[in-house]
């Protein structure tokens, strides 16, 4: 085992356990502060991976938006002390299949998914294609061969065509992971102001 992968277990295992830790604490801003080194623990596992742009993304998204979202959402909407959340049976029986179907589906992901580990071939970048081509990857397209030495709209470009390695889904779902963010928010704004005494 070499330093890479050690350094992929420890910060698998860390990110992990703090996940572990924000499911089980009750109190939110204890599981804030572990969804921070979670969402942290996750971009250090894209970084280790190579996948650098994914990883930057983790850090600006989730750990500089939606954590700084939820925390500020919920100091500046508290009218009193914080309360510890209580979960029931039922929430935890759905919580527990959700989980578990999330799990197999990435479980089945990566069992089906064909895994390449002989080294791409290095192609030269050209400034004036980057833009252009990190707006189409955007957009779910990308160069069947792509050839660097080819200016933007010759006749031998290769042509464009959807693969799995676009970034168009994973940007679809930080969106909808931020609506979600958002309406949690909310509910537990109002849950804590449901919790002050009735007034008659």
């Amino acid at each position: 085992m070499n330093v890479a992968e050690l350094l992929f277990w420890i910060t698998a295992l860390l990110t992990g356990l703090s996940a572990i830790m924000v499911v089980v604490t009750q109190n939110i801003v204890r599981a804030a502060l572990w969804l921070l080194f979670t969402l942290a623990g996750t971009a250090g596992i894209f970084f280790l991976l190579g996948a650098d742009f994914v990883g930057a993304t983790q850090l600006l998204v989730y750990v500089g938006g939606i954590l700084i979202l939820v925390v500020f959402g919920v100091m500046l909407t508290a009218q009193g002390p914080f309360v510890n959340l209580k979960t029931g049976a039922g929430e935890w029986a759905v919580s527990i299949v959700v989980g578990l179907l999330l799990f197999g589906l990435l479980g089945i992901s990566i069992l089906m998914t064909e895994w390449n580990f002989t080294p791409a071939p290095s192609i030269e970048p050209v400034q004036s294609r980057l833009a252009n081509d990190l707006g189409l990857s955007l957009l779910g397209f990308r160069d069947a061969t792509p050839k660097a030495d080819l200016p933007i709209g010759s006749p031998g470009e290769p042509p464009r065509e959807r693969t799995r390695l676009a970034y168009l889904f994973p940007f679809e779902i930080v969106s909808v992971h931020l609506l979600v963010v958002l309406i949690g928010a909310a509910y537990l704004a109002r849950a804590k102001r449901r919790k002050g005494p009735a007034k008659s």
